[in-house]
């Protein structure tokens, strides 16, 4: 009898631990594994730059709640856009937070989702203004191209991207003013606008105003390179010098926000009605009649300002 109750007794356990491990296994099983956007930026080994930025502008949870696209730069974006794991830790981290934010929308959009247009207006969670080109060729913001799309997440989806996106530092004449290898460009700018009212209230108008405009604007080495070679040359134009001057600066805008994704090779007509010729390889060059066969070179793309966007040249384009 004692052996029979034993072997009762050691039955039942055995039961109740299979069954207490059958009913684990059923919750592990129940519990869905997250996939948030911020699962998705830690699990992806592509991602370490962006996560390392996520972390230190304490933007985590706020990539986990929400429905949400994120465009989202990969470690070689990082690269390419001069930024690595140093630069972003030194970063004030409010800048970087709103560098940040201006990836992201507060909406679920699938490149299927997106209209097949150019510059498509986008608010993001910064509250700045980015711009949306779907075409032959893919899709695109502020230039910077989509590598993959529609990378799922539980509250939203991401699209990986070539390059950082900056939001915009003021229009056109602040973000020229801003940047120290433009500082011979401003002086022309600026002696234009006070010299002539007519054609100063122009420029004023599309460097400061709302419509859109392309500057292709010339580095102070590129300035040096001309007769216009120094600060003091620039201030001394006058007559048929200053003429000039005009003709050139008008020479280097183009109605209109043309990202480097959306420039078309061929002929365009400049603000100052002198036509331009692009050409599309490599990399992206530009001139006019006055430079012959000598182009100028696309050096940095797609700086966007409030009004427009800058494409920095190496060379002056001589209408």
């Amino acid at each position: 009898m004692n052996i029979y109750w034993k072997t009762l007794k050691t039955v039942s356990l055995a039961l109740t631990v299979l069954a207490s491990s059958l009913f684990l296994m059923s919750c592990e099983k129940d519990e869905p594994t997250s996939n948030t956007i911020t699962d998705v930026v830690l699990q992806n080994n592509d991602f370490t730059i962006l996560r390392a930025a996520v972390s230190r502008a304490g933007l985590a949870d706020a990539l986990r709640a929400g429905t949400l696209t994120v465009f989202a730069p990969n470690d070689a974006a990082f690269t390419a856009s001069g930024l690595d794991l140093a630069t972003i830790n030194s970063l004030d981290v409010n800048t970087l937070t709103a560098v940040l934010q201006y990836h992201v929308l507060a909406t679920k959009n699938l490149s299927t989702d997106l209209p097949t247009a150019s510059n498509t207006e986008v608010t993001t969670l910064s509250g700045g203004k980015a711009y949306i080109t779907k075409g032959t060729s893919g899709v695109s913001i502020n230039g910077a191209k989509v590598i993959a799309a529609d990378v799922a997440a539980d509250n939203g989806v991401i699209h990986v991207i070539n390059r950082v996106l900056l939001p915009p530092a003021g229009n056109l004449l602040q973000v020229a003013q801003g940047n120290t290898n433009f500082t011979f460009l401003v002086a022309a700018l600026n002696k234009v606008i006070q010299e002539n009212l007519t054609v100063g209230a122009t420029v004023t108008a599309v460097l400061t105003g709302s419509s859109p405009y392309t500057v292709f604007a010339p580095t102070n080495a590129a300035f040096q390179a001309t007769p216009f070679n120094s600060i003091e040359a620039i201030n001394a134009a006058s007559g048929a010098t200053l003429t000039t001057l005009t003709n050139v600066l008008l020479s280097h805008v183009v109605v209109g926000r043309v990202f480097s994704t959306n420039l078309v090779a061929g002929t365009v007509t400049s603000a100052g009605q002198a036509p331009l010729t692009v050409t599309l390889g490599e990399t992206v060059q530009v001139r006019g009649a006055g430079n012959g066969t000598n182009n100028a070179t696309v050096t940095s793309a797609d700086v966007v300002a409030t009004n427009g966007v800058i494409h920095v040249i190496d060379r002056v384009i001589l209408p």
